[in-house]
């Protein structure tokens, strides 16, 4: 059973090193393939995201991925492919998805009893658009008084992320999708993807189906979140609006997700690389080992994905063995160590 690991940057290595102690104490026979990227990369290849790591990528079809830092204002990567053609993307983040073909980011986030306050029966499902919208980085300099980015909808990717949404609902016993957007503000583009997905609702009338302007939507799940159930929504407002989700139940640590596309999938933790922590130890795990058990449900190993995830529902309802940033004073991984523990069980 072969998984790539794209360790990352900051606290990168320290939650890829948890994670992976986490999935070994399944008993699964997994053997882990290293792929370069970013700084392990340019050592190696000269360049952050060379074709060789993004074949490997390909190659080995699923794999687990740490965060990867960022700069503001920085971060352009140009891939140069085999035929000589190139594409440059802004951040290197952004290049994986799009060199993968990936198209949907799931993003579940779901409250903990004990952490999550009133906020612990929150269950919802954030399905992000992420081959276009403002995210695809096609912006550019007028002058020295202004800038300008391209905000990108297609038909062809509104109706693939809602029809994925939808058999995601139908697959895992959902009632609902909500569609997020600002069709009142920006009536050609987000009115194309909201046209979209009510199109695509009526080929599930099994599934309720509503919508939300973002803002009234950031509001609505503050006051009432069981109005929520799987969300698909544009790239910018799914990266926002799961940053919100996360930060309900108490931590962006605590926030799973996934890149998934037709042959391949990328999972990693909703949260980023937060180099002001990285070296010390204290990173929480949480949202990289729910990420891999994410990763062995989308390979059939169900069981094995439900035993991790309970596994870090049990330690962390204990409240004694918490990270810092849940108040406690627990290590990486001391933490990973007592979820791995009882998964061994």
């Amino acid at each position: 059973m072969k998984f790539g690991v794209v360790e990352g940057n900051g606290i990168g290595p320290e939650i890829t090193a948890a994670t992976k102690h986490v999935l070994e104490a399944t008993g699964l026979p997994i053997q882990w393939v290293d792929i370069p990227v970013a700084e392990s990369a340019m050592e190696k290849y000269g360049h952050p995201l060379p074709q060789e790591s993004v074949k490997a990528l390909k190659e080995v079809k699923v794999s687990i991925k740490g965060p990867l830092i960022v700069n503001k204002m920085l971060g352009r990567v140009t891939c140069v492919h085999s035929d000589g053609s190139e594409h440059t993307y802004p951040s290197i983040n952004n290049a994986i998805r799009r060199e993968l073909k990936l198209f949907v980011t799931p993003r579940p986030i779901r409250g903990f009893p004990g952490i999550s306050g009133k906020y612990a029966d929150l269950d919802i499902v954030v399905m992000r658009e992420i081959t276009e919208d403002v995210y695809i980085g096609w912006e550019h300099q007028i002058g020295d008084y202004a800038a300008q980015a391209i905000k990108l909808i297609t038909r062809e990717a509104s109706e693939r992320v809602a029809r994925y949404s939808f058999e995601y609902a139908r697959k895992n016993g959902r009632k609902r999708v909500n569609c997020l957007h600002k069709a009142n503000a920006l009536s050609i583009t987000d009115g194309l993807f909201l046209k979209c997905c009510r199109k695509v609702a009526e080929e599930y009338p099994d599934i309720e189906f509503d919508d939300f302007f973002i803002d009234a939507a950031c509001y609505t799940i503050i006051k009432a979140p069981e109005k929520f159930d799987v969300i698909v929504t544009v790239n910018q407002y799914g990266d926002i609006f799961s940053d919100l989700g996360a930060g309900l139940v108490g931590s962006l640590g605590l926030a799973p997700g996934a890149n998934v596309g037709e042959d391949v999938a990328v999972f990693e933790a909703t949260h980023g690389a937060a180099p002001d922590i990285a070296g010390k130890g204290v990173a929480n795990p949480v949202a990289l080992i729910l990420s891999g058990a994410l990763m062995l449900r989308h390979v059939g190993c169900t069981a094995e994905a439900a035993k991790i995830e309970a596994s870090t529902r049990a330690v962390l309802g204990e409240g004694q063995i918490m990270t810092p940033d849940l108040g406690g004073s627990a290590s990486t991984m001391q933490l990973a160590d007592a979820i791995a523990k009882l998964v061994a069980l």
